[in-house]
């Protein structure tokens, strides 16, 4: 599991759940601007990761289980959506 599938699988949740990935943040009452591509990386290019508490926010928003994520840190690359 990589930095980017992490990522990835929240951009690909948030469009199966018919959302960007700021309306996602903001319907599991989270800034806005939480899974923001700006967001992912420091000034120093260290990544930053998204935190338990924000995927545990996101699945309770839409009702979906653990495994309803993580099958899209599983699935093939198929480019940006």
């Amino acid at each position: 599991m990589t930095h980017e599938e992490v990522w990835r699988a929240i951009e690909r949740f948030a469009t199966e759940h018919g959302m960007s990935c700021s309306g996602l943040a903001k319907c599991s009452g989270l800034d806005p601007t939480t899974f923001n591509r700006s967001k992912r990386w420091s000034k120093e290019g260290q990544p930053r990761w998204p935190s338990t508490n924000s995927i545990s926010k996101i699945l309770a928003s839409t009702g979906a289980k653990i495994q309803d994520f993580t099958k899209f840190i599983d699935a093939p690359d198929l480019g940006r959506e």
